[in-house]
């Protein structure tokens, strides 16, 4: 078998992925009816609304743990070990990924912002606009939430990238300081440990709890262990189905099973997001050796999986706009089941059109030179 390169993809990892989009896309539209008092939950089951509405915390930690598996992963496979990473090389592949639309939306809203369009312009008891810039180039806008309150929708988004490019900076020199495999399982399990201590008692508010560096650290650190373990273990088949499966409880019991959860007293431990991370990452390192996930509706989901940055950044926009035309048109409740299928359907196509023919073109131009292939699964 030819070896995989470090542009291969998981599809099951895809699947992943599309489904924490999903979730996440569906908890904003539902907070901006909910906001502009045009509730539909109290039609549906409360479990069910639950479920499909009030996920998008866990969806993004869920990306967490696999933004630690992939990084990882495609390092190995670029350098053959974390120890040999070389650092120059590695924010510039990052830059590649990461900047062209992080930078183009912060243009964008910058001019929102200053033409005073509704829904786009920062309160500013909260931040200037040049405060609000600072803190999303030098990942901080989760501090600068906990601190001064929530930015514009299109401007808290960035929370987690913030917590995201706060761990691409210092993984490459993380490998290359702690040179030997057994001092990086180390500090990685040391960052599991502290991620529900950070959650329930190194917080100075709510905020800070969940969007906090620490808080949500163990599962980028339990995603980056599972590659490194992946990566050295084979394992049957019958194991891989257990994997998989307790795996998919875990991550069942967080996002649907929540009286059983805080019945465990996860929450109250601030154990919900570690065992979210670890049923993730279970599933993850079934799915990367098991091969290829079929079906029509997987397929659907490695759909948003595969563009899920731009859908992540851009969904903002679809949400904003069309909540103020489904107002403005003054529709009747009866509308708003299809409204929220043409809003969730529109961020998923704008994200698409934002990557084919943005962000993945400049992220090819940016790495040309470089010695590795592009890479669109991290």
């Amino acid at each position: 078998m030819k070896p995989p390169t470090a542009g291969s993809r998981f599809d099951g990892i895809d699947v992943l992925r599309g489904l924490s989009i999903v979730a996440v896309v569906l908890h904003h539209i539902n907070l901006r009816f909910l906001f502009n008092d045009v509730s539909y939950e109290h039609s549906l089951p409360t479990q069910l609304t639950k479920i499909l509405f009030w996920n998008g915390a866990n969806g993004v930690t869920v990306f967490f743990a696999i933004s630690g598996f992939l990084i990882t992963t495609t390092s190995l496979r670029r350098w053959n070990s974390l120890e040999a990473v070389n650092v120059v090389d590695f924010y510039k592949l990052r830059f590649a990924r990461i900047a062209p639309l992080l930078l183009a939306l912060l243009a964008v809203l910058s001019i929102f912002h200053l033409s005073h369009l509704e829904g786009f312009v920062i309160p500013i008891q909260r931040a200037s606009l040049g405060r609000a810039l600072f803190a999303a180039l030098t990942f901080h806008i989760n501090w600068l939430e906990s601190v001064r309150g929530y930015l514009p929708a299109n401007w808290d988004v960035l929370w987690s990238l913030s917590v995201e490019e706060m761990f691409y900076l210092f993984f490459p020199l993380f490998c290359r300081l702690t040179m030997k495999r057994w001092r990086m399982v180390a500090v990685l399990a040391v960052f599991v440990i502290l991620g529900p201590v950070a959650r329930t008692v190194l917080t100075k508010n709510e905020l800070w709890a969940d969007y906090g560096y620490l808080s949500c650290m163990d599962g980028i650190a339990l995603g980056c262990l599972t590659a490194m373990l992946a990566a050295a273990l084979r394992v049957g088949r019958n194991s891989l189905w257990a994997m998989h499966s307790t795996g998919t409880m875990l991550i069942l019991l967080v996002t649907t099973a929540r009286p059983l959860a805080a019945w465990l007293r996860l929450y109250e431990a601030g154990l919900d997001v570690t065992a979210l991370a670890l049923g993730t990452c279970l599933v993850m390192f079934a799915v990367a050796q098991e091969g290829q996930a079929g079906g029509w509706l997987t397929a659907q989901l490695r759909w948003f999986g595969r563009q899920s940055y731009e859908v992540y950044l851009t969904h903002g926009f679809v949400m904003m706009w069309g909540i103020q035309i489904y107002l403005a048109l003054g529709l009747s409740r009866a509308w708003g089941p299809a409204w929220y299928l043409l809003m969730f359907t529109l961020s998923g196509v704008l994200g698409w059109l934002v990557a084919r023919w943005y962000s993945e073109p400049m992220n090819k131009r940016l790495r040309r030179g470089l010695r590795y292939e592009a890479v669109t699964s991290t």
